[in-house]
C-alpha cells in the first residue's frame, strides 16, 4: 500500500478545527486504510465499521456507546446508520465533550444530507479518490491511467487481474452499493446507463440523447447522472458563462471519473488496446483532468464553450484569479486559435496547456506548454 502523505495531512488539519471530520469517496478508494493509519498515531481510539455486525450490535443503543468514550471515535460506512448524525451533533455539543469523530462514507446523498443539516458548522470535509501520480511516481503514469486509481486495481499484478477486478466492483457497485444507498433502480439499467456515459466521456451532457436510448424521460437521465456522480462514480463538469456577445454552452461536460473503470466499461484491458481506441483523446483529457482537480486544491472548476466552436477543457478560479487549461494528447502541442479566443473572451492570467512529453516550453508570455509530470510542482507556482 502507497503512503498517502497528503490525504492524512489534510484530515489532520481538518482535525485542527472541526470535532467532526467526514472522508467522502467512492467504495474501495482507500478510505479504511487511511482511517486506520491515523488511528495508529494515536493511542486514544475507539473504531466502529458498520459493515460489521459485532460493532453494529455494539451500536445498538449508540447513546450508551459512544457517551463515555473520548479522543479519537472512527465511524465506518456511517451512511448506513443516518440516525447517528443527529447523535453527533449532541455529543460534540456537550461542554465536557473531549472526543473527536472521524466518519467514513461513500459520498452517498444520504451522507451528504445528513452532515449538512445535522453537523452545520461542526463538520469538515476530505474528499478522496484513488491513487494520484503525486503518489505513484510519474514513471508509473502508464500504468496508473490504463488501471485507474483504485489501490486494489492499481496494485494488481498484471493487467488482466486489474480488469478482472474492476469488472466485480462495476457489478458489486450496482447489485450491492447502489441497492445499500436505497436506490431503487434495476442493476442492468444503471449499468447501461453507465456505459452509455462511457461513450459520451468528454461531452457534454445531452439529457434528450440518453432519454431516447434509455426509453426514459430526461429527468430520469438526469437522476442516473445525478446518482453516478453523488457516489463519485462520474463527474459533471459545470459549464463557466458570463455576459460576453457570445452564445455559450451551458449544459455540463460528462466524464467517468476513474480512468480504470472508463477503460472497462470500453472493454479496454491493455495499454496497446487504448492506444488503438476512438476514446484515447478523451480518456486523457478525463485522466488529467482529474490529476489536475487533485492538485489544485480548488472546488472552483468549469469548463467553458460557446456554439461558435471556441472551447477551453478546465477554467480555475483561484484567489480573483482566473487560469485556463487545455489537455492535448499531442507530441508538441501549440496554441489554437480556440485558446486565443478563450485567453481574450475569459481575461484569463495564464494559460496552460497539458501533455504527454517530457519538458516544459513556453509558447508566449502567458501560455505554457507543461508535461503531466509536473502538474503537481507547476500548480503549486502558477495558481499563486
Amino acid at each position: 500500500m502507497l503512503e498517502r502523505i497528503a490525504l492524512k495531512e489534510s484530515v489532520f488539519t481538518a482535525m485542527r478545527t472541526n470535532p467532526v471530520v467526514a472522508i467522502l469517496g467512492p467504495r474501495q478508494c482507500g478510505k479504511t486504510t487511511l482511517a486506520r493509519m491515523i488511528a495508529a498515531t494515536r493511542d486514544d481510539c475507539e473504531v466502529f465499521d458498520l459493515e460489521n455486525p459485532v460493532d453494529v450490535s455494539r451500536l445498538s443503543a449508540p447513546m450508551q456507546a459512544l457517551a463515555p468514550l473520548h479522543g479519537l471515535v472512527i465511524l465506518d460506512e456511517i451512511q448506513r446508520r443516518p440516525e447517528l448524525f443527529e447523535l453527533l451533533r449532541v455529543l460534540v455539543d456537550r461542554p465536557e465533550s473531549n472526543a473527536q469523530f472521524l466518519v467514513l462514507g461513500s459520498a452517498s446523498p444520504q451522507l451528504i444530507q445528513g452532515t449538512s443539516e445535522s453537523l452545520a458548522g461542526r463538520v469538515g470535509f476530505v474528499d478522496m479518490s484513488g491513487f494520484s501520480l503525486d503518489e505513484t511516481g510519474h514513471q508509473r503514469k502508464q500504468e496508473l491511467w490504463v488501471r485507474g486509481g483504485f489501490p486494489r486495481s492499481y496494485l494488481a499484478p498484471d493487467d488482466g487481474a486489474s480488469y478482472a477486478w474492476r469488472q466485480d466492483f462495476i457489478r458489486t457497485f450496482l447489485e450491492r452499493d447502489i441497492p445499500q444507498h436505497e436506490i431503487t433502480i434495476p442493476a442492468g439499467t444503471l449499468r447501461r446507463f453507465w456505459t452509455m456515459l462511457a461513450h459520451y466521456h468528454g461531452q457534454t451532457w445531452n439529457g434528450a440523447e440518453f432519454a431516447r436510448a434509455l426509453g426514459s424521460s430526461e429527468p430520469t437521465a438526469r437522476r442516473y447522472l445525478d446518482i453516478l456522480c453523488g457516489t463519485y462514480m462520474a463527474r459533471a463538469l459545470p459549464p463557466w458563462h458570463e455576459n460576453i456577445k457570445k452564445r455559450q454552452v451551458k449544459s455540463p461536460k460528462v466524464y467517468i471519473r476513474d480512468s480504470g473503470l472508463l477503460h472497462a466499461l470500453l472493454s479496454i484491458e491493455t495499454y496497446r488496446d487504448l492506444q488503438t481506441h476512438p476514446k484515447l483523446g478523451a480518456s486523457w483529457e478525463g485522466f488529467v483532468l482529474e490529476q489536475v482537480l487533485s492538485a489544485a486544491h480548488t472546488r472552483d472548476a468549469y469548463f467553458w464553450a460557446t456554439h461558435g466552436g471556441a472551447e477551453l477543457d478546465l477554467l480555475l478560479f483561484k484567489r480573483g484569479r482566473r487560469y485556463g487549461i487545455e489537455i492535448k494528447y499531442a507530441d508538441a502541442p501549440t496554441v489554437t486559435k480556440s485558446l486565443r479566443i478563450a485567453m481574450e473572451d475569459l481575461r484569463l492570467h495564464q494559460a496552460t496547456i497539458i501533455y504527454p512529453g517530457d519538458r516544459a516550453y513556453p509558447l508566449d508570455e502567458k501560455i505554457g506548454v507543461i508535461p503531466v509530470s509536473q502538474i503537481e510542482t507547476a500548480f503549486d507556482d502558477r495558481l499563486e
